[in-house]
């Protein structure tokens, strides 16, 4: 039979890096996903319905069905212009942070 080191689990050799990063990181990071969210939430919805009244049914004078379709596309437009943000600004933080912890 093979005589193994009979060492306790929780004890490791060397020191235990945390890999999670600090807590002011965590804090930017889960503050831009709070702002992006509002943003993801109101700024479709808001011009959606700023655009139909004022826009197309106000100062270009389109019927309501019209003011309706316009007014969606515009509103997906914004989806995707605030997606497109959140995405370039998630990459240029974990770029950034990559290049912190390089610096050893």
């Amino acid at each position: 039979m093979q005589n193994y080191d009979k060492a306790p689990l929780g004890s490791r050799s060397g020191p235990v890096t945390d890999s999670r990063g600090s807590d002011a990181s965590l804090i930017a990071v889960l503050k831009t996903l709070l702002f992006f969210t509002v943003l993801m939430i109101t700024l479709p919805i808001g011009l959606y319905f700023a655009s139909k009244k004022y826009l197309f049914e106000g100062s270009l004078g389109y019927s309501s069905n019209d003011s309706y379709f316009y007014a969606a596309i515009l509103a997906v437009v914004a989806v995707h212009v605030v997606l497109a943000l959140f995405v370039y600004v998630a990459w240029n933080e974990g770029s950034r942070q990559t290049r912190e912890g390089k610096q050893d």
